[in-house]
Formats: C-alpha cells, structure tokens, sequence
C-alpha cells in the first residue's frame, strides 16, 4: 500500500504514529508542559479513535476503552505516578478481558514457557526493582495486572508476532519505569527506551487486533 493510500485510508493510524515520534523527540525540551501532555496523550489516544472507526464489535468497543485509559495514563503520569498507574491498571483490566474473549489453543513448548514467565515472573521481577522497599508491594499488585495482560495476549487467538509481542514490549516498557527506581537510577537507557517500546507495543496490539477482527468479521467494517 502506497503512503498517499495509508494516509486516506488510516490517517488517524498515521497521526499517531506522528505524534508519538514527535513527543519521542520533545519530551524534555522546553516546550510548555500542557502543549506536551496533549501531544503524548494523543498518541494512544487517536489509536483509540482508530479502533472505533475501524470495525464496529465488541471486541474493538473493548479495544478502544482500553486506549483511552492508556492515553489518560500517559497524560496523567507526568503529574501523578499514582493515577498514571492506576490508569495503565484499567488498560489492564479491560485489555484482559479483551484477550478472555479470545483464548487461543492450548500451549505447549516455549509458548507455554513464555505465558507462565510474563504471568508470574513479571510481578516477581517488580518486586526486586525499586529500592525503596515501601514500594515494592504497588509495584508488584500494579505489575499482577500487567503481567496477566501481556500473558493473556500472547495466550489469545490474535497473532502473537503482533498482538502477543506487543504485551511483551508493553511489559518491557514499564520494567524499565521500575528500573528507574533502582538499579537503573542514574543510566539513561530507560529514558531512551521507555516512550518507544511502550508506544510499539501498544500500536502492535492495535494493529493486530483490528486486523484480526477486520477479517473474521467484515460486515463490521465500518465504511467511511
């Protein structure tokens, strides 16, 4: 598909990934702070509108909530850490019972092997992240929610190159913010890599799910 075909066809799929590389690269400029929560906030947030537009079930009403409280998590961490986490927390939660609807076969092998890993070892390696003790059990609860994502979207029915790696780099994303408060502190790899192995991420679990749904379900599409 040519660029002129992609614009007209998914711009709000290209605005966002135009914003995301623009708030990659002003995020610690010295551009006003509200003109930089905007832009972040709508990188996931025209994901969102994109998967509304994109098919008309259930499943991307669920997908689109969920982009939603990712995007007011982006825009709300950069003045609270707590309702930013607690935001990701309902992305969480509903992008779960997204990927419940969807189970995919039994596992076996390294499938199997990576589901129990992002399950269990994501709340296990949080634990051991921040320094302060005080902030491990949050980190932790918060990192249940997240692990259980990633895992129930690898173990879901939509293609894991996509919806299952992009869980994986959404976990990526946030071990490195928990870094930060730890053995990370005073290296710059989380701020290099956080912004872009989340928005990856979510753009991989977007893309992927409405792809899959698009062509299970085509007398959904909706018709612009």
């Amino acid at each position: 598909m040519s660029k002129k075909a992609l614009v007209e066809k998914r711009p709000f799929l290209v605005l966002s990934v135009c914003a995301a590389l623009l708030y990659y690269f002003v995020q610690d400029s010295a551009m006003p702070d509200p003109f930089l929560v905007l832009i972040k906030g709508s990188a996931v947030g025209l994901l969102a509108v994109y998967a509304w537009l994109r098919h008309g079930s259930q499943s991307a009403r669920l997908l689109a909530a969920a982009l939603v409280a990712a995007a007011i998590g982006d825009m709300a961490i950069r003045f609270d850490f707590v309702a930013g986490g607690a935001a990701f927390f309902v992305y969480h939660v509903i992008a779960l019972a997204l990927f419940l609807r969807h189970k995919g076969k039994p596992m076996e092998g390294k499938d199997s092997l990576i589901f129990i890993t992002l399950l269990l070892g994501t709340p296990l390696l949080a634990w051991y992240l921040p320094a302060d003790e005080g902030m491990r059990i949050p980190v932790a609860l918060y990192a249940l929610a997240l692990g259980a994502m990633a895992a129930g979207a690898w173990a879901s029915d939509f293609p894991r190159r996509m919806v299952g790696a992009g869980g994986v780099l959404f976990v990526i994303s946030d071990l490195l913010i928990f870094s930060e408060m730890g053995p990370l502190a005073d290296s710059v790899l989380p701020a290099l890599l956080i912004w872009p192995t989340y928005y990856l991420g979510v753009f991989l679990i977007t893309v992927g799910v409405i792809t899959t749904l698009r062509k299970r379900a085509p007398e959904l599409r909706v018709v612009h």
